[in-house]
């Protein structure tokens, strides 16, 4: 199927010269003066190669056709990532190169979009914001602000975080998992 590059979005999967590459970022740029472009940065499928591309936005390019599924994860093992298809109970095993580094914000029982193509997981879609708790963070330091200034946290998942100042250990926090960012405390 084809459609226009700034239509384009990360996580798609796209097609190029035989190959099947999964979007890890698209970002248009509108110049004021000349033509406006798309950057889409890639992953080869295949072999995990990255690339970058960059095209005019009205210029079309080939989406490949995947179906996409919602399976619940269930756990991480020698061989990869295990989901189970919620509809007819299969279970499919996920490299931890489709993952990339969502893999780290994945939860027992979590709901993930998973597009396949040719039975094969391609790419993963996690819920946007997850919540973990804080177990180490560094004292807050006085006379610290807490619309600049922000600190490091260790998660319960062993990701790390920046935080804002008043986040104590055992805190609850929402983190958006497109790019690991402080959204809010829980909200209980």
């Amino acid at each position: 199927m084809r459609v226009i590059a700034s239509s384009v979005r990360k996580g798609n999967i796209l097609e190029k010269d035989g190959q099947l590459y999964a979007v890890l970022s698209a970002e248009s740029f509108h110049p004021g003066k000349g033509t406006p472009t798309t950057q889409i940065d890639m992953r080869r499928i295949s072999d995990g190669v990255k690339v970058s591309d960059r095209y005019k936005t009205t210029e079309q390019v080939e989406r490949a056709h995947v179906e996409d599924m919602n399976f619940s994860y269930l756990y991480q093992d020698a061989d990869g990532y295990t989901f189970m298809n919620e509809e007819n109970y299969e279970q499919i095993v996920v490299s931890t190169d489709v993952l990339g580094t969502q893999a780290q914000y994945l939860q027992e029982n979590m709901k993930v979009q998973l597009s396949i193509f040719n039975e094969t997981a391609v790419s993963a879609t996690l819920p946007q914001r997850v919540t973990f708790e804080v177990v180490e963070t560094e004292p807050a330091m006085k006379g610290q602000t807490a619309s600049s200034s922000y600190k490091p946290a260790k998660l319960s998942n062993g990701a790390r975080a920046m935080v804002p100042p008043h986040i104590q250990p055992g805190t609850r926090i929402v983190i958006q998992t497109e790019d690991g960012t402080y959204v809010e405390r829980a909200k209980d």
